[in-house]
């Protein structure tokens, strides 16, 4: 239980009716989920706004209100709280109701569009070797110390955060890793958070769906670094054209990490090889168990955010080689019959480009590389051409399939890509919608010594059809395939 004027310090208040010494034993933003004795906070959000449902919160037991605007029915038995921006008041009540959490942790957000999953991922696997307790908000999982819990967006909303920062903090976790999605810092999840630290991965064509123009998706990620106070670090990708530009206007102290350009922390890889790669990280041989540049990124982000976070260099360089891949991130299956399976998340043109140039560049003429790649329903459309043009350029052959369909036409999603291969390359291009069937079609094609790269669902263990998620895994067809065999 928490005093609501306790709880409303720096939201933004313009104007109260009502008492504030009022005692509330929860915060919510859905009607559905109001306990007695709830603040309800009316979010105007993408689909509805929360101001509808004002009077179902207080038939609920919602004893305060907080809205962007009063209400026409005024309950006098009800405290209302009329605010600047409801959603950035949820998220400082969120951190304030629990003792601000954050506060008493090293947090570290990493954003951009690819990686954020690896490095978050990572930096808690290099923390918990290190000999920290520690804890990850991610897309595949939450962890508090060894104990998992499931996750369900890339960022989850303010009350949850909170509310898993708390818990990490009686867990007696000392360093958090979380992914903070252009999404969460548009919608104002992470108001009120303290971050120890950010990390900007790289920028490219994503989420323009929700966004519509790429200058407001790199805007809503700039804002995560405009808002770091000056006593926590701002960690950088020197090599990505926006990489400087995210840290313009930021407080905190600017650190760039990278491969081609000068930077604090620097690396390249000097080989690279299906099952991991020889890395010089500042001067330092260091032998990774990942391949690829893209990964040769993600680790020269876990080695600065370490040191910055005041760990032993040497130390960091050690429990680095250690580190393995991020599930359904690159990870690769090998067959009886010597065909390599590599299943990754790649869902953007550029993840996908980045994973098939990394895979040729460790195959010779004669193998084939076949791609089985498809793009989700009711997100960004523009994508879908150049995706599959990119596949049919960096494949041997290629299988369109459906991924997420959602409430879209699966056959439509699949003749939006198809508009983006060359007719020279339509040769070698099959479509087939069901993803069991693709995948299955892929093994049978495939020789010893080929290559087989499942892309775009990775970690995911559904498939969403018209709103119902089915149980689909595509690592799990994969090895009932090898079992076959």
């Amino acid at each position: 239980m928490s005093e609501l004027q306790d709880i409303i310090y720096a939201c933004g208040v313009m104007e109260t009716k009502g008492f504030l010494n009022v005692q509330i034993g929860s915060i919510a933003f859905d009607s559905r989920k109001i306990m007695p004795g709830a603040a309800f906070v009316a979010v105007a959000g993408t689909h509805v706004d929360g101001h509808q449902f004002i009077e179902k919160a207080i038939l609920s037991g919602a004893k305060a209100i907080v809205c962007g605007y009063f209400p026409e029915n005024i309950h006098p038995d009800i405290t209302y709280i009329r605010v600047q921006k409801p959603s950035f008041a949820l998220g400082m009540m969120s951190s304030n109701f629990f003792n601000n959490p954050s506060k008493r942790l090293h947090l570290v957000g990493i954003t951009g569009t690819n990686g954020k999953t690896t490095i978050a991922t990572l930096l808690y696997h290099l923390f918990t070797l290190l000999g920290f307790k520690s804890g990850l908000m991610s897309t595949i999982a939450n962890k508090i110390g060894d104990r998992e819990l499931s996750s369900t967006h890339t960022t989850p909303d303010a009350v949850k955060i909170n509310e898993l920062l708390n818990e990490m903090v009686d867990a007696g976790c000392e360093y958090v890793f979380m992914e903070v999605s252009s999404h969460a810092i548009d919608q104002d999840r992470i108001a009120g958070l303290n971050f120890a630290g950010g990390v900007f991965t790289n920028l490219t064509h994503d989420h323009l769906d929700y966004h519509l123009t790429f200058k407001a998706y790199l805007e809503a990620k700039k804002q995560f670094f405009d808002q770091l106070p000056s006593s926590s670090f701002a960690l950088s990708n020197a090599d990505d054209k926006n990489g400087k530009i995210m840290l313009q206007n930021t407080k905190a102290k600017k650190m760039f990490y990278g491969i081609k350009t000068p930077a604090d922390f620097k690396g390249r890889a000097m080989e690279n090889h299906m099952d991991g790669m020889l890395l010089k990280i500042d001067g330092n041989e260091v032998y990774s168990l990942l391949s690829g540049d893209f990964n040769c990124y993600n680790l020269l982000a876990i080695y600065g955010t370490a040191l910055l976070l005041n760990q032993s260099k040497e130390e960091v360089l050690i429990e680095l080689s250690k580190l393995k891949s991020a599930e359904g991130r690159f990870e690769v299956l090998k067959s009886a019959n010597n065909i390599t399976i590599i299943i990754d998340y790649a869902h953007t043109p550029d993840a996908l480009e980045n994973v098939l140039n990394t895979i040729n560049a460790m195959r010779t003429r004669n193998e084939q590389l076949i791609t089985v790649t498809g793009a989700g329903g009711d997100r960004d459309k523009t994508k879908r051409p150049i995706m599959a043009g990119i596949a049919s350029r960096l494949s041997t052959k290629v299988i369109l399939t459906s991924d997420n369909p959602r409430t879209e036409d699966p056959n439509q999603i699949l003749n939006e890509m198809l508009a983006g291969i060359d007719a020279s390359k339509k040769q070698k291009t099959m479509v087939i919608v069901n993803r069991k069937e693709a995948i299955k079609t892929a093994w049978n094609l495939a020789q010893p010594g080929d290559l087989i790269l499942v892309a775009g669902k990775g970690h995911e263990k559904y498939q969403e059809i018209n709103g119902i998620r089915h149980h689909f895994d595509d690592k799990e067809i994969i090895e009932e395939l090898m079992k076959g065999n």
